[in-house]
This record gives C-alpha cells, sequence and structure tokens, in this order.
C-alpha cells in the first residue's frame, strides 16, 4: 500500500480529517473549507479550497479530483475543469473548481463533501517522432468508427 503524505490547512479538518469512507471506496472525500454558506447560481463557477495540501512524490503516481455523483446527478454541481489532476511533485493547497450547470441555485454548506481524490498509477513514456503510423484496423477513424453505438 502506498503512502500519501498531507498537511492540515484549516484546523477545522482536525475533526474530519481525509479518510475512505468504507473499506471498497476508490475516493477520499474532499470539503468546502469556506467560512460562510455560499450560493452558486446556474452557470457560475467557484474555486473552493479544500483546506489539505498533499505529496504523492513518487512520480508514478498522480491524484484525480473528481466530481461526486450525487451532486452532479442531484443538482447540477460538477467540476468547472471536468477532472483535476494533480501531479507527483505538487505540494500546495489542493483547490476545487465546482461549476454549477443545473438550473437551479445550489447552497454551499461549510465543510460540505464536494468532491472526491482518488490515487492512480501514471506511466510516463518516452516520445519518438515518427513521420508515419503503422496501419492499424481503426486507422484515424474517429467517434463511432468502430461500429458501436
Amino acid at each position: 500500500m502506498s503512502t500519501l503524505d498531507y498537511k492540515i490547512l484549516d484546523e477545522r479538518l482536525r475533526e474530519l480529517p481525509p479518510s475512505y469512507a468504507t473499506p471498497g471506496s476508490a475516493g477520499l472525500d474532499l470539503r468546502a473549507c469556506i467560512d460562510t454558506t455560499t450560493v452558486l447560481r446556474p452557470g457560475e463557477t467557484l474555486l473552493v479550497p479544500s483546506g489539505i495540501a498533499i505529496h504523492l512524490e513518487d512520480p508514478g503516481l498522480a491524484a484525480m479530483v473528481l466530481p461526486r455523483s450525487g451532486l452532479g446527478h442531484k443538482h447540477g454541481i460538477v467540476l468547472g475543469n471536468l477532472v483535476g489532476l494533480i501531479d507527483s511533485d505538487y505540494q500546495g493547497q489542493i483547490f476545487v473548481s465546482l461549476w454549477n450547470r443545473g438550473a437551479s441555485e445550489f447552497v454551499l454548506q461549510p465543510l460540505e463533501r464536494i468532491a472526491q481524490l482518488v490515487v492512480v498509477p501514471v506511466v510516463q513514456v518516452a516520445l519518438r517522432e515518427v513521420f508515419d503510423f503503422a496501419a492499424s484496423q481503426r486507422g484515424d477513424g474517429g467517434f463511432g468508427s468502430t461500429g458501436g453505438r
């Protein structure tokens, strides 16, 4: 099992440190470390501090900030950048860009769970410029070119 070093930047998180909700959870909940209730109107975005900083250190790992499915489905709250990517050498606070793509205002409460953090493996590849590719069955066929519906 890998280890994730983290720093608590918002003292309120001492009572709610990052953790997995269940043994099978893939993501750690990130919370809105805001001081007051905030309204996010339809179409608006808001950059929300998570109150934690992480350092993966291992270049074979990265962290992804993903939306919470319930917020997206029930309220239209997703990430402004759709998926956040945190490189292994980043050591600053994690911020979550929230976007209200729904039709109604959303009331964001302090310390509400707003996103999840998932650590994933990364493969860095050696780059080699070529002037042509060996032919494949698909070639350069785009969306729907494999016959899927």
